[in-house]
């Protein structure tokens, strides 16, 4: 406390006013602003408000302060964008959470027309002969019938598939064509040759698919997505994030496993295990942004 006095009477601002006007937009100043070790009793208040109450929050917090708006104009605007964040961090996780527990019900039309949309996304000349099909293994499914492998992350493992599959086409497709290929060192020099495969994937793309959304969810739920999240979002982040961040990291693991070239899918644990430490190391840097790297043609991610 006594530090704090004395930092207001040597720059004439409040904590508040140095953490908005020291750090620039994003992480470096939202995560701050968000850890309620350092708030006044108003700013941990406001970081649960509804998104609509913000505004009035800040109103509250400039008069405790005694700070006035006309001559402090870009403190409101920081303040309000950096609790947009924190707020609609916290509305994504309950989003997120809410697909994820809702299980994939065959009698739910709904349900039932996603999973169909997958299919022609995915195989676009190929008619599905059933419902109930050995076909759904051409997309990487276990079995005939792809509802048993939603278990862990319901509706949310299907919504992510299917916006890889329809926003970023390309690169869904070149994983699954990637995931399909017969593994190198289990051809002979010259076959591998004629073929002028690059080094192929071998893993089941819906199910790897499903296990990276419960990575995104991992790094979503324990707070370690904020970073990335809070330098792309400008201020509330939402699903659509999330799902554009899951396309990224399934080309980020498409690439990772490739360049492991494990020897065969047993090693898929360890793989996605490390891939996971390599991510988190990233995400603790406070200026990191996962999506400037993205590259579908048909997305508009909101970069600052």
């Amino acid at each position: 406390r006594g530090l704090k006095f004395v930092a207001r009477k040597l720059t004439g601002r409040c904590e508040l006013q140095r953490i908005c006007y020291n750090n620039k937009h994003g992480a470096r100043r939202t995560l701050k602003i968000g850890r309620p070790t350092h708030c006044l009793h108003l700013l941990r208040s406001a970081l649960s408000v509804h998104p609509d109450k913000v505004e009035k929050s800040i109103d509250d917090i400039m008069a405790l302060k005694k700070i006035n708006l006309d001559t402090n104009p870009q403190l409101g605007i920081s303040l309000q964008a950096s609790l947009l964040q924190v707020v609609g961090y916290r509305s994504l996780v309950g989003e997120v959470e809410k697909l994820r527990r809702e299980p994939y019900d065959c009698e739910n039309a709904h349900h039932e027309t996603l999973l169909m949309q997958l299919w022609k996304e995915l195989r676009p000349d190929t008619p599905l002969t059933g419902r109930i099909s050995k076909q759904w293994c051409e997309i990487g499914f276990q079995g005939s019938d792809p509802k048993t492998d939603f278990r862990g992350m319901g509706l949310l493992g299907l919504h992510n598939l299917l916006y890889f599959a329809e926003h970023d086409k390309a690169n869904a497709l070149q994983v699954l064509h990637d995931s399909l290929q017969p593994k190198h060192n289990e051809m002979s020099p010259s076959e591998w040759e004629q073929k002028s495969l690059d080094k192929a994937i071998g893993f089941s793309f819906a199910i790897v698919g499903i296990n990276i959304t419960d990575l995104a969810y991992s790094l979503l739920v324990s707070g370690a997505l904020k970073t990335h999240l809070y330098n792309v979002a400008p201020e509330l982040p939402s699903l659509l994030h999330f799902q554009q961040t899951f396309c990224y990291l399934m080309q980020e693991f498409h690439r990772f496993w490739t360049e492991e070239d494990p020897g065969d899918i047993m090693e898929f644990n360890r793989i996605r295990s490390k891939f996971h430490h390599r991510i988190l190391k990233q995400l603790k840097h406070p200026d990191t942004a996962l999506c400037p790297h993205f590259s579908a043609s048909d997305l508009h991610l909101v970069n600052l």
